[in-house]
């Protein structure tokens, strides 16, 4: 379980020597493993050039949930289903096609509305070739 708490300013804005800053914020996570119930608590910093008019703390607080997203559902479903880093594929453009090969599967068990993504993979494989030609819209 995770309780997530933000601070915002634009106080530092004219002291900080970084570019387009519109406000600072601090950002505390308290986070309780359900199993072991132990507790932990992280605070991160941040500057984003989003105006405190247009990016309220709760705006931010979603975007830094948000971020995580495409990490959560495409780098680590390609690291770990596709195990990407273990490929031995490095000669020529080789390694540019698989990376696409797997962006194509990935895009297509999503847009057929797959949420867990190993388990699409699974059954996909043990189908006839008539499921896999659906998915990509080609019709027997």
């Amino acid at each position: 379980m995770e309780v997530r708490r933000i601070w915002t300013s634009t106080e530092l804005n004219d002291y900080l020597q970084f570019p387009y800053t519109a406000q600072v914020f601090a950002l505390q996570r308290e986070i309780t493993e359900m199993v072991s119930q132990k507790n932990r608590r992280e605070t991160v910093y941040g500057i984003t050039s989003i105006s405190a008019a247009r990016g309220n703390p709760q705006c931010l607080l979603g975007l830094n949930r948000g971020h995580w997203c495409i990490e959560n559902r495409l780098h680590w479903v390609r690291d770990v289903t596709f195990d990407e880093d273990r490929s031995r594929v490095r000669r020529g453009k080789g390694a540019q096609l698989m990376a696409s090969l797997r962006n194509l599967a990935l895009s297509l068990l999503r847009m057929a509305g797959t949420r867990y993504i190993p388990s699409a993979l699974r059954h996909c494989s043990r189908q006839d070739d008539s499921l896999v030609f659906r998915l990509i819209g080609v019709r027997l």
